[in-house]
């Protein structure tokens, strides 16, 4: 008797546990998506022009090494606000300059991800589908991708760069479903470590789609 209230316990903390790791996740997911559109707003306010991918991909590489590193810490919150917003500050004229060209492009592309995302999200929430299996998948595709990405800066890929775009389509969607999951059943505790894999996934796979719906529309 003792320990099947010992057990109703443990299962009762650790869904609170869960519930509060999903909550907080999507919580400072919201908060650094809109820092990043700040950011980008306001290097499009600044004329500020960054042109070199390598830098980008440096930053972005090294401010996730420092989000892992601190993520334990009250300094894992500023360092996951400065990755972000790294990333908005570095393509908010990027952006700018697309809007002004291919406008419809764009907000296909943003309306497919936020799609894409809540679609995603929702159905690894209420089905409560362990996604876990995809595991292997997810890691042999994030090396792929990068490999890809240091590839596309070294040499020109041409229309190869459709078919890694879409790669990277299918890729963040999955990786959607599987931090989702691995948060609902208890295998990410860590909202710091979950908000920036879903924030990298909705980043991916919103310029992959931008990509793609560019090329489709003739324009490159």
């Amino acid at each position: 008797m003792q320990e099947s209230v010992q057990s109703r316990t443990a299962a009762g903390l650790s869904e609170l546990e869960t519930s509060k790791v999903l909550k907080n996740t999507y919580m400072l997911l919201g908060m650094t998506l809109a820092f990043s559109a700040v950011c980008a707003g306001l290097a499009t306010m600044m004329g500020v022009q960054l042109t070199n991918p390598w830098i980008f991909l440096i930053g972005v590489f090294g401010l996730s090494f420092l989000v892992h590193r601190t993520a334990n810490s009250a300094w894992g919150l500023l360092s996951v606000f400065a990755m972000t917003g790294f990333i908005g500050f570095y393509i908010g004229p990027v952006l700018n300059m697309l809007i002004q060209v291919r406008p419809d492009a764009v907000m296909m592309a943003l309306g497919t991800t936020a799609f894409t995302f809540v679609g995603l999200s929702a159905y690894a929430l209420f089905t409560r589908k362990d996604f876990s299996f995809m595991t292997g998948f997810i890691q042999i595709g994030m090396w792929a991708m990068l490999g890809a990405i240091v590839m596309s800066l070294l040499f020109d890929l041409g229309p190869m760069q459709l078919a890694i775009s879409a790669g990277i389509v299918i890729l963040m969607s999955a990786l959607i479903l599987w931090q989702t999951s691995a948060i609902v059943h208890g295998g990410e505790t860590n909202y710091i470590i979950a908000t920036t894999t879903l924030f990298m996934s909705i980043y991916n796979l919103f310029m992959s789609l931008l990509h793609l719906f560019m090329a489709f529309g003739g324009d490159e």
